[in-house]
Parts: structure tokens; C-alpha cells; sequence
């Protein structure tokens, strides 16, 4: 600033080339407007960003700030130049104009060229750092649907439904044939969706139905899913396999016997999903590692700001999830 402040001055001063002049005086005089103006522009600059981020309204954020700066700087330099004209060089009153004129042509030009420099650093800045979160969301997707698709396609996961399914046979045909069914959906349903990013909350439904038919069969009575969800919501989004994660998690962490049913509410009302259960801990359980959970809340930050609400008592176990308008 001090450097850009001393070149004005020379320039001023070779235009001018006014013996009269006090070069000193007007040195410090350029100087001190170009730290006035500069750093106003900085502070008009803070406060556009927290009204009209650049990230979010990069048109109509040029289009305000550029003449807002431009009146800023004029004003600051106008105002002090025609102090130091009246009371430290005393021009005459053709030099005076002569000489407001070159110091507002030159300090607007200097301005102008300075905030434009500023615009394409920040724009520059932003779209570089948009890049880089696009990627970075890329991998974490990446990563989050192959999770998924390693949670549904586990070796227990299949290994125990095969148990069942064998069983079944013996016991029961037509059931063991609509067991099938809805394992071939579940499977079908991870293959169709491991590269979408959000879902309607209908298919999502349709899915999560036949999985919790799955294990509706494995623990018969001992297990109860009542679900409670309004028409308005089927259109909403949710991320694909996020309701499956919350069962999932309720059925590992929980004990399951006659002595102890578990009852599994789902519900969703406006534009929230709720999974609450009784909360009946394993006595031998897992080790908590909250990886679904996780996973369910990285890859919600893509989309929204709204926060996965997990909430625990003595006696129920409540997660919600945001529902996304589309």
C-alpha cells in the first residue's frame, strides 16, 4: 500500500509537473488514501461476503459490489485531495480542477484495476476450491456406496438368510418361494442404486419392506416393524440404503427373543424420517463402532444442513434423518 501509494504520487506529480507543489506533503497524502481506500474496500468486501457469497451469487455479487467499491473509492479520494488542495498545495483554481481531475482519473483506474484483480483471485479462489470439494465428495461417495454394498453383501448377512431359506423348504414351499422374492428385491434394489446418489423415499420404502420381511421370517414373532408414513412424503429424497443402515443397526445391537420382542416404529411426517425402537441391549454385545451412522452423516453434508438428530434413553432408541425436497 505504501509502495502503490508513493508511485500514484510520482505519477500525479509528472503529469502535473507543478513546481509549486509540495511533493512530501502529497506523498503522505496519496499514501494514506491508498491505505484509506484499500482498506475500505477490504471491509466492504467482508460484509458482501456474509450477504451475497461469491460461491452462491457470483453474478449478482460482482454486480453490487463493483459499483459500491467504485463510489467508496471516488468519495475517499475526492474528499481528501480537495483538503490537501485547499489547505497544503493552495492550486490555483484552474490547476486545483486540473489536478482533482488526474488524481480522481488516476486513483479510480488504480481502484478499479485492484478490485477487478480482487474479483478474479476470489472467484479463481472459489472455483478452484469447488473442484477440490467435488472430488473430495466423489471419493467419499465412492467410498460410502461401497460400504454400503459390503454391508448388504456380507457374508452373515447372506449366510444366515440361507439358513432360513433352507429351512423354509422343508417346512414350507410357497413361503420359501416368496422368501426368494424378497431377497432377490434386496439384492436387486443394491445393484440398481450403488451409483445413484439420493432416491425417493417410495422406493427406498419398498425396499426396506422387503428386507424387513427377511428378518420377519428369521425371528417370526419376536420382532414387530410397524410403519407410519405420509402420503406427502413418498416424492421426498433420501440417500440410498440410509433407512436400511438405521435396521440394520437396530438388529445388531439389540436382543431379540420371545422373552424380549422388539418392536421397530418407523415413521415420516413432513419432511423428516424417524427409526425408533425399544432399546434393549445384546448381553454379549458388539463393539459400537458407529460406522453406519457416520456414513449416513458425511454423506447427508453434501446435501443439506440439517443434522442427523440420534437420541437414547433407558428404554428407546431414536434416530431422525432429514427428508430432501427434490
Amino acid at each position: 500500500m505504501i509502495a502503490l501509494g508513493t508511485l500514484i504520487s510520482f505519477l500525479l506529480d509528472l503529469i502535473e509537473r507543478n513546481k509549486e507543489s509540495h511533493f512530501f506533503a502529497g506523498m503522505i497524502t496519496s499514501i494514506v488514501i491508498t491505505i484509506f481506500v484499500w482498506e475500505g474496500n477490504n471491509q466492504i468486501d467482508h460484509f458482501l461476503e456474509k450477504k451475497l457469497p461469491w460461491i452462491k451469487a457470483p453474478g449478482k455479487r460482482a454486480m453490487v459490489h463493483l459499483p459500491f467499491s467504485m463510489v467508496f473509492s471516488t468519495a475517499a479520494i475526492y474528499f481528501p485531495m480537495l483538503v490537501f488542495n485547499r489547505f497544503i498545495c493552495e492550486h490555483s483554481g484552474e490547476k486545483q480542477n486540473s489536478f482533482m481531475i488526474s488524481s480522481l482519473v488516476i486513483g479510480v483506474l488504480v481502484s478499479f484495476v485492484i478490485i477487478s484483480v480482487e474479483f478474479s483471485l476470489q472467484f479463481f479462489g472459489y472455483w478452484r476450491k469447488s473442484l477440490v470439494e467435488v472430488e473430495k465428495y466423489k471419493a467419499e461417495s465412492l467410498q460410502a456406496q461401497l460400504q454400503n454394498l459390503k454391508d448388504q453383501v456380507n457374508p452373515h448377512f447372506l449366510f444366515n438368510n440361507l439358513s432360513v431359506l433352507s429351512s423354509l423348504v422343508y417346512i414350507n414351499q410357497d413361503k420359501a418361494v416368496d422368501f426368494i422374492n424378497q431377497l432377490s428385491k434386496v439384492y436387486r434394489y443394491v445393484l440398481d442404486n450403488k451409483d445413484n446418489e439420493l432416491v425417493p423415499l417410495d422406493t427406498e420404502l419398498a425396499f426396506i419392506r422387503s428386507y424387513t420381511y427377511l428378518f420377519k421370517i428369521r425371528f417370526d414373532e419376536n420382532i414387530e416393524f410397524k410403519f407410519d408414513i405420509s402420503e406427502s412424503c413418498g416424492q421426498l429424497l433420501i440417500p440410498p440404503m440410509a433407512l436400511q443402515i438405521l435396521v440394520e443397526n437396530v438388529i445388531k445391537h439389540n436382543e431379540i427373543s420371545s422373552e424380549k420382542p422388539l418392536k421397530v416404529w418407523i415413521t415420516a411426517f413432513e419432511d423428516e424420517l424417524e427409526v425408533k425402537n425399544k432399546f434393549q441391549p445384546r448381553s454379549n454385545p458388539e463393539p459400537l463402532s458407529n460406522t453406519g451412522l457416520k456414513n449416513i452423516c458425511e454423506r447427508y453434508k453434501h446435501f443439506t444442513d440439517r443434522k442427523v438428530v440420534v437420541s437414547k434413553t433407558e428404554t428407546m432408541f431414536d434416530v431422525k434423518i432429514p427428508l430432501l425436497a427434490s
